[in-house]
């Protein structure tokens, strides 16, 4: 089986390769791992320590961002090298201080993987949530290298748990040791006779609850939210964005939105801004205007997001009609009710929050204009909303405190 997998590694790299020609995003995945092994190479001696740390894109990047910022503080003289499956993550994030070194991880090849275990040496490599890379994972276990696997979640259906899945299974057994977000993964784990398994839940919630710390005052923010109620959608799509629209140009002037799509290209931007029919600026233009006298702000600039959640009264996270539900927790860490769309299965902390209700799914444009006239008009539930998202994060962090104290008897 290790054979076949090979192979189709082998013949799925050729065809990334052809497909790049088409698409600027597999163009970033294939044209930036062919400089993966030079990246490392000057950034990496013999002489150095290092701990690994993978993710597969920017999700998992943030859910392991707690845990290197504690190995860089605890452990200053080792380099942490960071490699990305992604571009999604690679490209945002490949400038990024929390790491040493930021690369791309070669494709999964016996040779790759025994060449970057070679070059990077790790003394601890750490995966986060899904990644399970059977020649890498052999690599290291030849080495003896310990790699554990954190805020891993694991679902009945994947192959593991199926007859057919042998290959992956033994591949997954090779870690050193598992920290999942839930009960249902250990048990998992438990049938397959993997035992050393703590549930130490998702280190993103560490991650969220630090952001209240932070000074989030955005000065344009207060200006334009003034003294009335305000609305933020992040990280939406045009499914998204159809249903918002619609609502927004119907509604009466007591609200305040500010939406923050997930493409900020120029033609998009200018499109959705033409789109609405109530006063609407874009953020690239707030430096002219008299901010309070819009009904719409659309922010057309990356890394503002969380902190103009802090002025919301209600959120909305896209990505629940489309791609993928985004970073909800970011919202309900400041205490208010969450909106997404209709597909969050698989997002275990979206999934708790809407049996919980203190997130909200709509359907369609009918049922989001029911829900926010809802939550507008009752003062109190829209605060006993936001209260359950916020306790929810404060009694479930703590993850990276378990983590940290595992990886203290590796080192």
């Amino acid at each position: 089986m290790r054979g076949i997998y090979n192979v189709i590694v082998q013949i799925s790299w050729y065809i990334l390769k052809v497909l790049s020609l088409f698409s600027s995003k597999l163009k970033l995945f294939v044209d930036g791992r062919k400089q993966s092994f030079e990246v490392l190479g000057n950034a990496i001696s013999k002489e150095d320590n290092t701990l690994w740390v993978h993710a597969a894109s920017l999700g998992e990047y943030e859910q392991g961002l707690p845990i290197i910022e504690r190995l860089k503080t605890e452990y200053p003289s080792h380099k942490i090298v960071l490699t990305f499956f992604s571009p999604s993550g690679y490209e945002v994030k490949k400038n990024t201080t929390a790491a040493d070194v930021v690369a791309y991880l070669p494709m999964d090849t016996a040779k790759n993987a025994a060449r970057f275990i070679k070059m990077v040496h790790p003394d601890l490599a750490i995966f986060i949530k899904y990644e399970v890379w059977p020649n890498y994972m052999r690599a290291l276990d030849t080495k003896k290298v310990p790699s554990i696997l954190i805020s891993a979640l694991f679902k009945k259906n994947q192959a593991y748990f199926k007859a057919y899945g042998g290959f992956m299974r033994n591949t997954l057994k090779k870690f050193s040791y598992y920290f999942v977000q839930d009960e249902n993964s250990k048990t998992l784990l438990e049938s397959i006779g993997i035992t050393n398994v703590t549930i130490s839940g998702d280190t993103r919630l560490d991650r969220v609850s630090e952001i209240l710390d932070r000074d989030n005052s955005l000065d344009f923010m207060a200006a334009f939210k003034s003294d009335k109620l305000c609305f933020v959608a992040g990280s939406t799509w045009p499914e998204d964005e159809a249903i918002l629209i619609d609502h927004i140009n119907n509604a009466p002037k007591n609200l305040k939105y500010v939406l923050a799509p997930h493409t900020i290209k120029k033609d998009k931007i200018l499109g959705l801004a033409g789109a609405f029919t109530k006063k609407t600026t874009l953020y690239s233009n707030i430096a002219n205007n008299h901010l309070r006298d819009y009904d719409v702000l659309i922010i057309d600039h990356i890394g503002l997001l969380t902190k103009i959640y802090s002025y919301a009264d209600i959120a909305y996270v896209g990505g629940g009609f489309s791609t993928g539900l985004h970073n909800t927790l970011e919202p309900a860490v400041f205490g208010i009710p969450v909106i997404i769309g209709p597909n969050y299965e698989g997002f275990k902390e979206a999934e708790d929050l809407v049996r919980q209700k203190g997130i909200y799914p709509i359907k369609d444009q009918w049922t989001f204009g029911e829900l926010l006239k809802k939550l507008l008009d009752n003062t109190d539930l829209r605060k006993q909303t936001g209260q359950i998202n916020a306790s929810y994060i404060s009694k479930n962090k703590g993850a990276s405190v378990e983590i940290m104290d595992h990886i203290r008897k590796l080192l």
